[in-house]
Parts: structure tokens; C-alpha cells; sequence
């Protein structure tokens, strides 16, 4: 983990089967998690990351699911940054920056151009043994 991340006291970890409902109890659970932190729900960076973590989340329960049973959620903030990494156990790291031009990523086209939009960046970590991948997100706050 970056030293930026490691700066974040806030931390909650939430792993789900890989299946449709994932989806919706991530955001719930985010929710949850924001307000528990502090943050409101009216923060104007919140939307946006519920639908980013909304696509990333549904991506790894359609593409990763027959390689990975679950999926985790890692969630990380401090005073003005809200980072979250969805994390699976498939190989395939998609090229983050190319969903943007229209090439394919669909979803994934939406969360790179909210993430910039919000002044956010995004990164793949892949695992140790090369068999999965988080991408992860921060968001100013």
C-alpha cells in the first residue's frame, strides 16, 4: 500500500460472494460506512463514488466470478480523502485509461471519467502471484 493510503486512519473491509446482490450491498454498506465516518451523505464526491464502486463491483461479479467466489471491498479515508479498491481473484487487468476512448470498458469508461472528473486517481495493483488484481480509487473529500 502507498504511503499516501497508509496515511488514511479510517478503515472497514467488506468481502461478498460474487454474485448481483454484491452490488447493492456494497452501496448500502457504504452508505453506512460514510456516515459512521463523518462524511455526509450530501457530500458532493459520494454519488459519484457509489456509482464507481456500483461498476466496479457489478465488472468483478460479470467478468471475474468463474475465477473468483468473492469480492472485497477495501475502503480507506482521513480528513479529505475517501480511497476504496474492489478487489478479485482474475488474472485479466484491464487497461484503465483506454476505457476512456471509446475502445471497449463500458462501465469502466464511466468510473475513469468520473474518478478524473472528481480530481481522483486510479491504479491496478495486481497480486502477489499474479492470479487477481485490486483497482483502486482515491477521491479528494
Amino acid at each position: 500500500m502507498s504511503a499516501q493510503l497508509e496515511a488514511l486512519p479510517l478503515r472497514h473491509v467488506l468481502t461478498l460472494p460474487a454474485m448481483g446482490s454484491a452490488v447493492r450491498i456494497t452501496r448500502e454498506t457504504t452508505e453506512q460506512i460514510l456516515v459512521e465516518w463523518g462524511i455526509s451523505r450530501h457530500h458532493p464526491t459520494v454519488d459519484p463514488a457509489l456509482l464507481i464502486l456500483s461498476e466496479l463491483v457489478a465488472n468483478s461479479v460479470q467478468h471475474a466470478a468463474s475465477l473468483s467466489p468473492n469480492v472485497t471491498v477495501i475502503y480507506a479515508a482521513g480528513k479529505d480523502t475517501f480511497a476504496f479498491a474492489v478487489h478479485d481473484r482474475h488474472p485479466y487487468q484491464p487497461a484503465l485509461f483506454a476505457a476512456m476512448t471509446g475502445t471497449g470498458g463500458g462501465g469502466l469508461g464511466t468510473v475513469m471519467e468520473l474518478t478524473l472528473e472528481l480530481g481522483g486517481t486510479a491504479v491496478i495493483r495486481g497480486d502477489a502471484d499474479g492470479k487477481g488484481k485490486s483497482i483502486w480509487i482515491t477521491l479528494p473529500l
